[in-house]
């Protein structure tokens, strides 16, 4: 049994000429028709002629450049235009005609380039024909008649030419769409990285530099040394997360796979636990259970905890440090503060890529977020976001 929608397919992989090709053929045999003969358009008040062998030559033009009017509009408006006037001077008046009105649509949809000569030229070029045409009549039809026909004509090329322009307006919109979606995604991925690289390599460089002091105990250097190894393969592990993402298979293949794909809020400890080891005492306190249901939530509470930390052992090193996650029915609320003992505390509130990267993920979940200074030169981030949303 044949799939329509397979079928479908194979049909828009032909070439468009061969699409075309039928509805050549089709207005080519119905022209022959005995039935249809004389009864086809009809312009000049000449009586009808049986068909000769110029009938067949006129209906040939009329009728099978329509397989051509998307690849060569312009070749198969001109082939089919010299077709209608041998139809019409001979007196042939076939059903062949029609194809005119139709060619003139598809080329004013399809045509790129002198688009206006084709006009002018294809006007100049009726005002001869009207008038031989009203020669060889006997005098039946009229001057409004030949302005009507041409007003006709006229308006199958407008049609064609409001086709062009809104497929024109379609490709644009879509384009713009893509262009939205890709710096979209630029940005995520640019914030991503951002998260996960300066958080890691923050913890080392502090944990290097702590590690320069530590020669005269051995055991305390052994163990900073072995907390930049744990953080740099914890570094390389999210980086390939990350990497993985821009993979066109990832989602396949981590569902495959049963991987989790994003760090959620239950790995703040982990977060904690590696800044302690980086030298920054942190108190950590995490009330209520996790809605089973977060949406997004989960990975930006996590980023606001991680980038919060970054900044405390940027700017506020051995300061001490809280971490309160609180989890409601609707909501997360994430806060992190330092008491501001540290050398650069008022650094860490003046912006930045990481924190106006976090204040946008929370306000496209409706949440709020906020950065402050303390009275004793300490910080405090905050943020409220909304459970069960989705990015």
């Amino acid at each position: 049994m044949i799939n329509p929608q397979g079928a479908a397919r194979m049909w828009r992989r032909l070439d468009v000429t061969v699409r075309d090709l039928p509805l050549a053929v089709l207005f080519l045999a119905g022209s022959f028709l005995p039935g249809m003969r004389g009864h086809g358009t009809e312009i000049g008040d000449l009586p009808t002629r049986p068909f000769d062998v110029l009938a067949a030559v006129a209906l040939g033009l009329e009728c099978l450049p329509l397989s051509v009017r998307r690849r060569w509009p312009a070749v198969c408006l001109a082939l089919v235009t010299c077709g209608f006037a041998l139809d019409q001077l001979r007196g042939y008046h076939s059903t062949a005609g029609t194809t005119l009105p139709i060619v003139l649509i598809s080329a004013g949809s399809h045509l790129e380039h002198r688009r206006r000569t084709t006009v002018v030229c294809l006007s100049v070029a009726y005002v001869p024909l009207a008038i031989a045409l009203s020669r060889l009549g006997s005098g039946g039809e009229t001057l409004a008649g030949f302005v009507t026909f041409y007003l006709v004509l006229a308006l199958a090329w407008g049609a064609g030419g409001w086709l062009r322009s809104t497929r024109l307006a379609e490709a644009e919109r879509r384009e713009h769409a893509a262009a939205l979606i890709r710096t979209a995604e630029r940005t995520r991925i640019a914030r991503e990285l951002h998260d996960v690289v300066t958080h890691h390599v923050t913890a080392m460089v502090v944990q290097a530099e702590a590690a320069r002091y530590l020669t005269a105990a051995p055991e305390r250097l052994e163990q900073s040394l072995t907390a930049v190894s744990d953080t740099g393969r914890r570094a390389i592990n999210d980086l390939r997360h990350l990497l993985d993402l821009l993979t066109p298979d990832h989602g396949t293949r981590t569902a495959q796979a049963g991987e989790r794909g994003t760090p959620v809020i239950g790995e703040v400890l982990t977060l904690v636990e590696q800044t302690r080891r980086a030298g920054q005492p942190v108190d950590f306190t995490e009330q209520g259970t996790p809605s089973a249901s977060t949406g997004s939530a989960d990975l930006v509470a996590y980023r606001v905890v991680q980038e919060a930390l970054t900044n405390a052992l940027k700017y506020a090193h051995g300061s001490r440090t809280s971490v309160q996650v609180r989890h409601g029915e609707r909501e997360i609320t994430v806060e992190v503060s330092t008491d501001g003992t540290g050398s650069r505390t008022a650094a860490a509130v003046s912006g930045g890529r990481g924190l106006a990267g976090l204040r946008d993920r929370v306000d496209v979940l409706g949440g709020d977020f906020s950065v402050a200074s303390g009275t004793d030169g300490g910080f405090t981030v905050r943020a409220r976001i909304p459970a069960g949303s989705t990015s």
